[in-house]
């Protein structure tokens, strides 16, 4: 009986991967911004760390990888080191942001498991860019060195901020309308508590305070994309020639 219900509850899980993985691809196909003319940014990332942070960081794993490769044989026009880079950027934060989660279920465990998803990205993707741009871009190692402070660093630094910004806001809906809808996260056997009125009442307040603080992030971020970065939105990249 334990197994069917077990069964029951990993296919569940995979319908409900599969579903984030087509909304991820769906707002990679209507929304990116574009910084330096190689760098982009899009909300897949954020969407896969909170599959990772609900059912577990294998699911975040394999959505990493699945998003990255359709985006590849879709709409892509950054070829092989692209795609390298894309599934590197989606695996450190996805993965770090849920295997930290993992092992300290509450609030702060979650922010804590985002910040370690922020520093993976900027110290993965730097090392990546020196190693895997030269060869995108035909330029010499020093030259792409010497766009990290200036480029690499600050936009590496910003899209991590803003995919945790945008964890941290989406986390809540998203988890409430699958446990509606009959989608057991993982480890809920331990993680199940009532919750007093007094307790409730915590939750909601912080809850508005890290939507609003969130918010604040997430506009800051675009800000000083759009300012400092010399970054531009696209939308509809599905319609554009790959």
């Amino acid at each position: 009986m334990q197994t069917n219900i077990n069964n029951k509850d990993k296919i569940k899980r995979i319908t409900a991967t599969a579903m984030f993985a087509a909304i991820a691809y769906a707002g990679v196909v209507l929304l990116k911004f574009q910084v330096g003319g190689f760098l982009t940014f899009d909300l897949k990332d954020a969407l896969i760390a909170v599959c990772g942070m609900y059912f577990g960081p294998l699911y975040a794993l394999s959505i990493a990888i699945i998003v990255p490769f359709l985006e590849f044989i879709t709409i892509s026009g950054t070829g092989v080191y692209g795609l390298i880079m894309n599934i590197l950027a989606s695996v450190a934060f996805s993965l770090t942001a849920s295997l930290l989660y993992k092992y300290k279920r509450t609030f702060w465990g979650a922010v804590i498991g985002l910040l370690g998803g922020v520093f993976a990205v900027v110290g993965i993707m730097l090392v990546a860019n020196l190693l895997i741009t030269p060869y995108y871009l035909h330029m010499p190692t020093e030259t792409v060195a010497g766009m990290i402070p200036t480029l690499l660093l600050p936009f590496n630094a910003v899209k991590a901020v803003i995919n945790a910004a945008l964890t941290l806001l989406l986390y809540k809906p998203l988890t409430t309308a699958l446990k509606r809808a009959g989608f057991r996260k993982a480890g809920w056997e331990q993680a199940k508590v009532e919750l007093d009125e007094e307790e409730k009442r915590k939750s909601k307040i912080r809850t508005i305070i890290v939507t609003v603080v969130a918010l604040i992030i997430v506009a800051v971020s675009i800000f000083v994309i759009y300012k400092f970065l010399g970054g531009k939105v696209s939308f509809l990249n599905a319609f554009k020639a790959k």
